[in-house]
């Protein structure tokens, strides 16, 4: 079986809150698109002091550089789960998560960047190979998620536009200052 690109979501096969960010991704592909983008944010994070990823915020009660390259990692995670779920016709209604009760027993600071850094690669080599095995017909699969209708795809572009919008404010508030 050859693979087949996802093509671009349609608003309602995704959350309203990531209309932006999906907007972002470039081209038809959200394995193309995921695969070819991780590079540039290891790339941007790779040279980052340490200590500074672990400690600078740019406002009070903001992550550091290491929580958000954590966050992003179990963030694709749990949008990994939902398109399994979704791509295997699982019609449960999946239940939304909290991200800052998540980052509150992550550990994330007490780790080397570079293992979060390693862990983020690791993450989406695995969604990349996950979503190029998917058959054809499973990238429009569609349920509810966190309260909102959603495709396989559309989950998709959104992991893909929340590390975009994350690597904006990685560069204007966190690298820039």
């Amino acid at each position: 079986m050859s693979r087949s690109a996802s093509g671009r979501p349609e608003p309602g096969e995704y959350g309203g809150h990531a209309e932006e960010d999906v907007a972002r991704v470039a081209g038809d592909d959200a394995a193309e698109a995921l695969a070819a983008q991780l590079p540039e944010t290891l790339a941007l994070l790779r040279g980052v002091d340490d200590r500074r990823a672990g400690k600078f915020r740019y406002a009070p009660r903001k992550w550091t550089i290491k929580q958000v390259v954590g966050h992003l990692s179990d963030d694709e995670r749990i949008f990994v789960y939902r398109m399994l779920c979704l791509a295997r016709g699982d019609r449960r209604v999946l239940r939304g998560f909290d991200e800052k009760a998540y980052m509150r027993r992550a550990g994330f600071n007490e780790r080397p960047l570079a293992d979060l850094l390693e862990e983020l690669a690791s993450v989406r080599a695995s969604t990349v190979a996950f979503l190029r095995g998917l058959p054809p017909d499973a990238w429009a699969r569609s349920g509810v998620v966190n309260g909102y209708a959603a495709t396989v795809r559309g989950l998709a572009f959104h992991v893909a536009g929340h590390e975009l919008h994350h690597r904006r404010i990685l560069k204007e508030r966190y690298l820039s200052a």
